[in-house]
């Protein structure tokens, strides 16, 4: 049995997008279209890249892409250092991208909260279905 205090929490938001894997994908790796939907940033969809996101907020998140599968799969660390150990996040993000006869299926899935970080969790489900939801006015345009 697994002790309470290691255990670690994800949040995972699906949806059914009417648009086909190859422009999700597009609009999950070209930096100028992340920044609509998402945060600024320097990504670049290759394996090992060191990237950051800069938010609204003031928020500086350290990442480095894990996977990228074109069309299919993407991951990377999302990482925010804070003083507070509620809030310093070390997670993995994950984008798996199934084609449907209606587009495409995306699942997001971030994984690494920690037992104390209610507040963070609680933020994450709630800002990634808020971040989707501009994904896909992104992908209208």
């Amino acid at each position: 049995m697994k002790a309470v205090s290691g255990e670690v929490r994800a949040v995972v938001v699906e949806r059914e997008i009417a648009h086909p894997p190859e422009k999700v994908w597009r609009a999950l790796t070209q930096p100028h279209l992340i920044a609509e939907w998402l945060m600024k940033n320097d990504f670049v969809p290759a394996l090992g890249h060191r990237f950051t996101f800069r938010s609204d907020w003031g928020g500086i998140l350290d990442c480095e892409v894990l996977v990228v599968e074109p069309n299919s799969r993407l991951s990377y660390r999302w990482n925010f250092a804070h003083d507070d150990p509620s809030f310093d996040l070390k997670s993995v993000v994950t984008f798996t991208l199934i084609q449907t006869d209606k587009g495409t299926h995306l699942r997001m899935e971030q994984v690494g909260f920690r037992p104390g970080q209610k507040q963070a969790y609680g933020g994450a489900k709630a800002g990634w279905r808020q971040f989707l939801e501009r994904l896909d006015e992104v992908l209208r345009e």
